[in-house]
């Protein structure tokens, strides 16, 4: 397995200086041309020259997070589409999937991810994440309990840390829309 890993890298460097272009380049450019953003996102590229970094804000419409804007950094690595986007939350939030440094716990960033899936999986992934937090696979563990034991106390506890406020000794980033 691992030549078999080793051989695709090398093919990939070949191709690269071959074109100028890598094939994650390639790939990188077919998933924004395809790139469907829902009404309730943003996607923006801060540098475009750099179509690997881009930033995403969500603006759920429904839900625990109705009312905040969520900003996103997503790096695409060189090896992309074989491994998958780092996903960082640029703001701290009270969430049972984003712990408080802004790692995010999505099945399709890690275990489950497939070449397969692109830019517009991992925008309907991190939508979903605001729309129904999962409170099973948690980064986010005191959040979590409290989805799952105080469903109606962990979304005042959402809207207070929305606002700026503090839950649980924590401090959090006003994330609420302007």
């Amino acid at each position: 397995m691992r030549k078999l890993w080793e051989m695709k890298k090398k093919e990939a460097e070949r191709e690269k200086s071959s074109s100028g272009i890598s094939p994650a380049q390639i790939r990188i450019q077919k998933d924004i041309s395809e790139l469907d953003v829902p009404s309730t996102m943003s996607t923006s590229w801060p540098d475009v020259t750099k179509l690997h970094e881009l930033l995403l804000e969500i603006r759920p419409d429904e839900g625990y997070y109705h009312g905040g804007k969520f900003p996103f950094s997503i790096h695409i690595g060189s090896n992309y589409p074989h491994d998958p986007p780092k996903v960082r939350c640029l703001k701290k939030i009270y969430h049972p999937n984003i712990d408080t440094q802004g790692n995010v716990c999505l099945n399709i960033l890690r275990q489950e991810w497939n070449p397969v899936l692109n830019l517009n999986s991992i925008l309907v992934g991190l939508q979903f994440l605001f729309l129904a937090p999962n409170a099973e696979d948690p980064l986010n563990k005191e959040a979590a309990a409290d989805l799952r034991n105080d469903p109606r106390g962990f979304g005042a506890r959402v809207k207070t840390s929305m606002q700026g406020g503090t839950v649980h000794g924590d401090g959090f980033d006003n994330v609420l829309l302007s």
